[in-house]
C-alpha cells in the first residue's frame, strides 16, 4: 500500500469514524482507556452474542492515528469472534512493535505499519486495541 493511501485511509477514519458516540445499554462492556504520555482518553464498548462481536462503538477525547486506529479496529472487528478479534489483535500488536505478523489478517489496519518509526505515537495507536483486549477478557467472566 503506497504512503497516499495510507495517509487517505487515516484521514478518513479520522474526519469519519466507524461508530463514533456510545450508547446507553446494558448488553455492552464498556472500558476506558487513557493514554497518560498525550491527550488521547477513550471509551470504548462492544456488544458481544454468542462468542461474536456484533456492535462496536467507541468515543472520547484523541489525536488523530488513536481516532482512526479505533475506527478502523471496529469496523475490522465487528462481525468477528472473540477468537477471531483476539487473533486480529495480537498480529496487529505485533505489526505496531516490529515483530512477525500475518498482515492478510489485519485488512484496513496494515495502513499503521510505519508506526513504530515515530514511537510517541505507538502507544496512540495501541490504546483502542488495549480496551478492545479488555472487553474481550471481561466477555468470558
Amino acid at each position: 500500500m503506497d504512503d497516499k493511501l495510507k495517509r487517505d485511509l487515516i484521514l478518513e477514519h479520522y474526519q469519519n469514524p466507524v461508530n463514533r458516540g456510545l450508547v446507553d445499554n446494558e448488553d455492552y462492556i464498556k472500558v476506558n482507556s487513557r493514554n497518560e504520555s498525550c491527550v488521547d482518553n477513550i471509551d470504548v464498548m462492544a456488544k458481544i452474542e454468542d462468542g461474536i462481536i456484533i456492535d462496536a462503538r467507541f468515543d472520547g477525547e484523541a489525536c488523530a492515528i488513536c481516532t482512526s486506529a479505533t475506527s478502523a479496529m471496529i469496523k475490522t472487528l465487528i462481525g468477528k469472534t472473540k477468537e477471531e478479534a483476539e487473533e486480529i489483535i495480537r498480529n496487529y500488536e505485533n505489526m505496531i512493535n516490529e515483530l512477525p505478523y500475518d498482515k492478510t489478517l489485519l485488512s484496513e489496519l496494515n495502513v499503521y505499519d510505519t508506526v513504530y518509526k515515530q514511537p510517541n505515537r505507538k502507544n496512540c495507536a495501541l490504546l483502542p486495541f488495549r480496551g478492545m483486549k479488555e472487553i474481550l477478557e471481561k466477555s468470558t467472566k
